[in-house]
């Protein structure tokens, strides 16, 4: 199985508190997804992020392709990072940590994905095609989408 990495870092314009305040909540991750994807949370329990929660999602990454994804926020370290892994949906694997810097302007935030696809060749043909340019996007996104909720102050 080949495993990829996606990694972005932004500088956000935010004290520490409110950035995790922000992040910590699964409801705001809407707010920073494309609206492209049909992004819609079917259920969580509606409290801030800790270890073991679990979120669940519909998603259509392609052409109307509507997915379920479920994920479990496995590691939470109060104001200075997160993981949430994949349990079911689309990869093979999914591994995303999400790590917060404070800095003297403001917060460092930095996102680490490891992720792999299903079907041996097939999948690394898709990641060629597909994929990676739709990470891309997505990432490229929310970096647009932070800077408006934060930086535009």
């Amino acid at each position: 199985m080949k495993v990829y990495k996606k990694e972005t870092v932004q500088h956000i314009n935010a004290s520490i508190e409110e950035c995790w305040a922000f992040f910590s909540s699964p409801r705001n991750l809407q707010k920073i997804t494309p609206e492209t994807m049909g992004f819609n949370i079917t259920d969580f329990d509606g409290k801030n992020m800790y270890a073991g929660q679990i979120i669940q999602y519909k998603v259509s990454p392609l052409a109307g392709l509507k997915l379920r994804w479920t994920t479990e926020i496995t590691i939470v370290k109060d104001k200075q990072y997160f993981i949430d892994e994949q349990r079911f949906g689309p990869y093979a694997l999914w591994h995303h940590k999400h790590f917060f810097e404070p800095t003297e302007n403001g917060v460092k935030m930095t996102d680490v994905v490891h992720y792999a696809l299903p079907l041996g060749f097939i999948g690394r043909i898709m990641n060629a095609l597909v994929v990676k340019n739709k990470l891309k996007d997505i990432f490229e996104y929310r970096v647009m989408a932070v800077n408006q909720i934060f930086n535009s102050k």
